[in-house]
């Protein structure tokens, strides 16, 4: 028999904030965490803004020490993990550590710690002064190995990478595992700090970048005129486990995990197949997996990039799956406000959706003032809304065409 899979803590480090609480409170009242950015020169550089965390303190979390040796993606997963552990009260025991496991992505691991120290060394031919901790502050694995190793883990601890659905996959792997009964309880999520100036020149190359200026218009998602995307960054971790394993301990139980989906475009390996064919078949195979209609969905949280080709994509594949019903489902980015984070993004969102279901509001998309007419569904344009939402959607898509699906609903004992 499956099991049922709750979620009982969560924690979030982003540019709208550095707690969930102040990230969903700037996120619901539309508040942008994009600004101009300051981490490096960019006078010379085509984008000028992202959503940078901000005023972050890792040494809240670990020593200054464990900082020196830790890339920023991996103090942010860190951060975020151990806020979720304390709101969920997830402590391993000794009999207990086979049955547990965290899996924390990241898409494209510490290539800032790569940049900055190991290519400049090496370009100045001192490469005597790369540290003795480069390679773990490289690996897409160090993050999630980190907090393992902080709660005693001994379950499954691979990370899948699949680029911008990497969050997506960490969850719906460890809601699986938890559901076929191989583990009791997990962390899992994402998190990527890629807002440096090799990663966000190279991201510009492709032609997806907003090189808009003026704040209030950067991301637009679904808008007619919609510039590209704009570079976030940071993490978001979930605690997750079986109901039983949650009961039995008097956990705090916040939502219920239903439903995963994954597959590959197989098509291009930067651009969405544009009829959303891969896309959809992760939707409906994440409905099928939770037992529900798509009249059941009451809000999804899009991928919502805000390039041309991704936006008009999505519309298509929440089209083909939904049928008619699309047009009477809210759907919107809350990319708008939170930048496009990367490998850490589908865990940040993921995150948005329990708690749309808590408070019964659906997050707006801001900035959009003029649909594009390829995308025509209700984007909750600037202002959050208050409708019933018992079950949610989180879509997630990356690069190499990657598609990502979670339902995610709210716990009824």
């Amino acid at each position: 028999m499956t099991r049922r899979v709750v979620i009982t803590g969560m924690g979030m480090v982003s540019g709208t904030g550095n707690t969930v609480a102040e990230n969903w409170d700037n996120i619901v009242n539309g508040r942008t965490g994009i600004a101009p950015i300051t981490r490096f020169d960019v006078s010379n550089f085509g984008v000028k803004l992202a959503a940078e965390v901000k005023g972050f303190n890792p040494e809240l979390y670990m020593s200054a020490k464990e900082v020196r040796r830790r890339d920023l993606y991996q103090q942010y997963i860190v951060a975020a993990a151990h806020q979720a552990i304390e709101q969920s009260g997830f402590v391993v025991h000794e009999h207990e550590r086979r049955r547990a496991s965290v899996m924390i992505g990241s898409g494209v691991g510490g290539v800032a710690s790569y940049n900055d120290e190991c290519s400049a060394a090496i370009l100045t031919g001192e490469w005597r002064r790369i540290t003795p901790m480069a390679i773990p502050m490289l690996m897409v694995n160090g993050g999630s190995d980190y907090v393992g190793i902080d709660v005693g883990a001994r379950g499954p601890g691979y990370v899948p990478t699949s680029a911008c659905a990497t969050g997506g996959d960490c969850i719906g792997t460890i809601f699986h595992l938890i559901r076929s009964g191989m583990i009791d309880q997990g962390l899992a999520g994402s998190g990527d700090a890629t807002i440096f100036n090799v990663g966000l020149a190279a991201f510009d190359r492709t032609g997806a970048c907003s090189r808009e200026t003026d704040v209030s218009v950067a991301c637009q998602p679904f808008a007619k005129d919609r510039p590209g995307l704009v570079f976030g960054e940071g993490a978001a971790v979930l605690a997750i486990e079986s109901l039983e394993h949650a009961q039995a301990r008097g956990a705090t139980i916040l939502a219920e995990i239903r439903g995963y989906g994954t597959t590959a475009d197989s098509y291009h390996i930067t651009a969405p197949e544009p009829q959303g064919l891969g896309a959809s078949e992760a939707l409906e195979v994440a409905l099928e997996d939770a037992g529900l209609n798509v009249t059941d969905i009451h809000y999804i949280n899009a991928h919502g990039t805000g390039t041309t080709l991704n936006d008009a994509m999505e519309t298509k594949a929440v089209k083909r799956t939904f049928g008619p019903h699309a047009y009477n489902v809210p759907m919107s980015s809350t990319k708008s406000m939170t930048g496009h984070a990367m490998g850490a993004t589908a865990s940040m969102e993921a995150i948005f959706c329990v708690l749309a279901i808590r408070d019964q509001v659906a997050p707006p998309t801001i900035a959009l003032n003029e649909k594009d007419p390829e995308c025509d569904l209700d984007y909750v344009p600037h202002t959050a809304r208050q409708t019933k939402i018992k079950h949610t959607m989180s879509n997630s898509f990356g690069f190499g065409g990657h598609n990502v699906s979670l339902v995610i609903s709210a716990f009824e004992g």
